[in-house]
């Protein structure tokens, strides 16, 4: 079976992990801990405007100044959101995240964001998608078949 993004996100569980425009860096990343996530979507009146991620961390720590107990995540944030849409096949997503360079991908039903998910996400789901593919092959084409195969030859 093709797995859908719905179907990563359902299996994942979980929820979007969000904080406000306003928080601090140090906040995102204490909010970022206690979930265990590696982004944090940022929001504003309920409305989702940027994402902030380890990666802007990584950047943003070599920054002269920077100081995460006063940096604010609408200073730091990414804005320009990509995402991908609920019934993309996990092939499509992880062909997303190798095409764009990034880590984590914004999910879309209708309109609205339903869900995050990572690389690793999507790379657990490629594997366990290839595995369960081989274990069908591997049923069709068992010993039992070749035994069967055989004598099937052996009668023409």
């Amino acid at each position: 079976m093709k797995r859908t993004a719905k179907d990563i996100l359902q299996e994942k569980g979980g929820h979007l992990v969000t904080a406000s425009s306003d928080a601090t860096v140090y906040q995102a990343l204490t909010i970022m801990t206690q979930n265990k996530v590696g982004a944090i979507v940022v929001v504003e009146d309920d409305k989702i405007v940027g994402i902030w991620t380890e990666r802007d961390l990584m950047f943003r720590a070599l920054e002269e100044g920077f100081d995460p107990k006063t940096a604010r995540l609408s200073d730091n944030m990414s804005v320009n959101l990509i995402s991908a849409n609920v019934n993309d096949t996990a092939y499509q997503l992880y062909d997303k995240f190798l095409g764009r360079r990034i880590r984590h991908l914004l999910i879309e039903e209708g309109g609205d964001y339903i869900g995050i998910l990572s690389v690793g996400d999507v790379m657990r789901a490629n594997l366990q998608q290839a595995t369960e593919e081989l274990q069908q092959l591997n049923e069709m084409v068992s010993l039992e078949y070749y035994e069967n195969w055989k004598e099937v030859q052996a009668t023409r």
